[in-house]
């Protein structure tokens, strides 16, 4: 998370499950960043991250990652359909080192 920082990269997480729920999953893995609920999927689905029927027969998000600069443009994006894939922490700060995130103001 030091290497996120030390780049200005604020991490947040987003999920289709109520508050109370992302808040317990939240405290049980000892997040560190926010993890903010959408069960009404109005980020997901606009970024086109809707699982329809995925887990267990229910709606869920596509696994994701992006950065966003502070303009709200996506400036990368990693999406897959299995949930069990996902970016890991150095691939999305390689990502950010060669779109020059730590260099900007």
């Amino acid at each position: 998370m030091s290497e996120f920082g030390k780049r200005g990269i604020q991490v947040v997480a987003v999920s289709v499950d109520p508050v109370e729920v992302s808040r317990t999953l939240a405290a049980k893995t000892g997040l560190t960043f926010p993890l903010l609920a959408d069960p009404e999927m109005k980020a997901i689905g606009p970024y086109d991250l809707l699982h329809i029927r995925g887990h267990e027969g229910t709606d869920i998000a596509r696994p994701a990652e992006f950065l966003i600069d502070r303009t709200g443009k996506v400036r990368w994006v990693n999406l897959t359909d299995d949930v069990r894939v996902r970016a890991t922490g150095q691939q999305v700060l390689k990502a950010a080192d060669r779109l020059g995130w730590g260099t900007q103001p």
